[in-house]
């Protein structure tokens, strides 16, 4: 394939983006690199979920508009995922058609890259249907005009509460135990830019709580600690035998794009697994509570 291209741009240089399965340099990197093409290589998830943190979807679209933008030059941009990396090159497809300009609307630009291979695919590779997320980020992209500065600032907030409404019920209708987990860039070491886990629920039986079927219909959950950046949140229910686990919804999100300290999310606007939505009332809701970064934070043990 790589011979056919340069056969028919003979005369155009190359930039191969790639979404890698692991962290080391891939061997299609070093196998395009003999053949004279530049490679950048990105990752193919952020803590599970397919797409990137902020900064380096930045980093992306301002290398591909340089490359694709420079005068005089026969020069081709192209992405190549390997194995369950379509998801994250689909959504970075559409980024940088919005970027540019050379499409409008995230979700027609979205569903429009993603009929490029069967529908099927994408629920083979992912359990949760994640357009939800990724439609929130290229909605960050599609606003970057109107401020002067983009991406912006990670701002540090303190997320103190998870305000659910209309809870499903599991167990035979008895009722749900959710359970959260909070992951991403620890604010007190901002030198790291690797993600992590800042809170989670306890499995313990004593720490999380069942609620009964009459109680879903409001439900608060403390979770008091500091993030910054790129976010992911997930909820499940855990099971009456405190092992076996159940995913609700996941939300990734960046801090810099939560205005009056609150994020209001429909059940429209978060991952949900396939199959599993109609299961969710149409009244579900989920509200991220935020305080801001200077909040006094109790000292507790969260993870």
């Amino acid at each position: 394939i790589v011979a056919q291209l340069q056969d028919y741009f003979p005369d155009a240089s190359f930039m191969v983006f790639n979404f890698r399965e692991g962290d080391k340099r891939s061997q299609i990197a070093d196998l395009l690199s003999l053949c004279d093409m530049t490679v950048m290589e990105y990752p193919r998830q952020y803590e599970g979920c397919p797409l990137l943190p902020l900064e380096m979807i930045h980093h992306f679209l301002r290398s591909s508009e340089s490359w694709l933008s420079l005068e005089g030059q026969q020069n081709v941009l192209l992405m190549h995922c390997e194995r369950g990396g379509w998801p994250v090159l689909a959504f970075m497809l559409a980024g940088l058609l919005l970027y540019r300009k050379q499409y409008s609307g995230e979700l027609k630009t979205l569903e429009m890259v993603y009929k490029q291979a069967p529908r099927q695919l994408l629920q083979l590779l992912l359990p949760l249907n994640p357009q939800p997320s990724q439609l929130r980020y290229l909605q960050y992209i599609s606003r970057r005009h109107l401020g002067s500065e983009w991406p912006p600032s990670e701002t540090p907030l303190y997320l103190d509460c998870l305000i659910l409404r209309v809870l499903p019920l599991f167990d035979d209708g008895k009722g749900c135990r959710p359970v959260v987990r909070v992951y991403g860039p620890d604010p007190s070491n901002p030198a790291n830019r690797s993600s992590k886990l800042l809170f989670s629920t306890s499995n313990n039986q004593k720490h999380v709580r069942h609620y009964l079927q009459a109680e879903c219909m409001l439900v608060k959950i403390d979770i008091r600690c500091r993030v910054q950046g790129d976010v992911v949140l997930e909820c499940i229910h855990l099971s009456e035998d405190f092992v076996r686990e159940e995913v609700m919804f996941r939300v990734m999100f960046h801090t810099a794009f939560v205005r009056s300290n609150i994020l209001v999310l429909s059940r429209d606007e978060m991952d949900m697994l396939w199959d599993t939505k109609d299961q969710f009332s149409k009244d579900f809701k989920s509200e991220v509570v935020f305080l801001d970064a200077d909040a006094v934070i109790p000292d507790l043990t969260t993870v």
